[in-house]
């Protein structure tokens, strides 16, 4: 009898313990569990210890801290008809866990995506000048389109960075020096000694003086 009953206490606990240990989840404070029971959604748990019921209810954990997306470079070809490649930065956060599992299936990839859909559009519109002296303002607007169209899937864009300046400052300079071979213009930059900056503003000085002496 004492054998039979050691027996059976074992045979509880190997079944009790996986079901015990399969029903306890512990949620970190920067994370939320969207619980699905028998398919159909009945709420964000978190953060902290909760119990499911086992092979009935089902967890989708999201992180609610902020994550960053790296855009890749774009070609745009802006307002005043001059090519440039542009990169930036999209810091974002789950607002929102249950919108952000049910309302879209990859919401990473789909700001990705997005992120390179409004930051080709935007800057699109603008002229050249405009992407140097207000890159402020074309960020806060960048920010707030994306913000604005992942409202719905429970994510806040947090910030919107170009990064973009060097590069587009010497495509200016050259489009100047090409300028500046036609109409005998004179290339004026704040530059430092050996940068390429400074080598493409001499080219144009040195352009400007053979036109002169043309003229002559």
């Amino acid at each position: 009898m004492e054998l039979f009953t050691l027996v059976l206490v074992i045979l509880i606990l190997i079944i009790v313990l996986p079901l015990l240990s399969a029903s306890i989840k512990i949620v970190r404070e920067y994370e939320r569990a969207v619980l699905f029971r028998l398919g159909k959604l009945v709420g964000a748990k978190g953060p902290g210890l909760f119990f499911i019921i086992p092979f009935v209810d089902s967890i989708v954990r999201t992180d609610l801290r902020i994550v960053t997306v790296d855009v890749p470079k774009q070609e745009v070809i802006t307002r005043d008809n001059v090519s440039v490649k542009v990169d930036a930065v999209i810091y974002y956060r789950v607002a929102d866990p249950i919108s952000a599992v049910t309302k879209v299936a990859n919401y990473h990839y789909a700001i990705a995506l997005l992120g390179q859909t409004v930051l080709r559009d935007v800057l699109g519109q603008a002229e050249l000048d405009d992407l140097l002296s207000k890159r402020e303002a074309l960020n806060k607007r960048i920010q707030a389109i994306i913000d604005d169209m992942t409202m719905p899937w429970g994510i806040k864009a947090t910030a919107v960075y170009e990064a973009h300046p060097v590069a587009m400052r010497l495509r200016e300079l050259q489009t100047l020096v090409e300028i500046a071979r036609e109409k005998a213009l004179v290339v004026v930059t704040e530059t430092y000694p050996g940068s390429q900056l400074s080598k493409t503003a001499a080219t144009a000085a040195v352009i400007k003086e053979r036109i002169g002496g043309k003229q002559k």
